[in-house]
């Protein structure tokens, strides 16, 4: 297949997932993961972490699928969106932190850390377990090949190979559920607050 074939198919893909074709969407899933992995990989080099935001760069791209124009490459688009993710990830991540137990030297000075107790207020224990309540609420109500993906994943914490080998599915099959799973968890979510 040529580069102008592959576009072309993936114009197809792009304009039938825009009208909510699921298996459209998981084809260019399908496509690009490996790309999008390998990229992930060598910017972060944690193969978990290379994963997370290789499927957060999957969700955004869907959810900004209506914004692609066609006169550019969608793999350039993804990758765009990818690696910016990814930016954003790593600035997150080496922002400067300070040990709690020694003061901080500031001009001439040095000032000590004060912080409160740990223990979270009644207020925030409360929100918290609502918070808590209102996922698992959200998690039950999504279908049972998504639900069961997600509560293999994020309750049981299991990986992503584990997750095939326990349901007898494809990895790719369940890196797509899991992604599908996560798009409608966000939108209920979304749809409750």
């Amino acid at each position: 297949m040529n580069v102008d074939e592959k576009r072309a198919e993936d114009r197809r893909l792009i304009r039938q997932a825009r009208d909510g074709d699921q298996k459209a969407f998981e084809a260019l899933l399908k496509k690009y993961r490996n790309l999008v992995y390998h990229v992930m990989m060598k910017m972060v080099r944690n193969p978990q972490e290379a994963e997370d935001l290789s499927q957060e760069a999957f969700i955004k791209a869907f959810n900004a699928l209506a914004s692609f124009n066609d006169e550019f490459a969608f793999s350039t688009w993804l990758m765009k969106i990818a690696t910016n993710n990814c930016i954003d990830f790593l600035r997150k991540k080496k922002l400067k932190t300070y040990s709690i137990d020694e003061p901080i030297q500031y001009k001439d000075d040095q000032v000590r850390m004060e912080l409160p107790a740990a223990d979270p207020n009644p207020e925030r224990q409360l929100l918290n377990a609502e918070r808590s309540i209102m996922i698992d609420e959200a998690i039950q109500s999504l279908p049972p090949r998504y639900r069961h993906v997600i509560v293999l994943r994020h309750k049981e914490e299991k990986s992503y190979e584990e997750i095939a080998e326990i349901l007898k599915l494809p990895l790719g099959t369940v890196k797509a559920r899991i992604f599908r799973a996560r798009e409608m968890l966000n939108k209920k979510i979304r749809e409750i607050l």
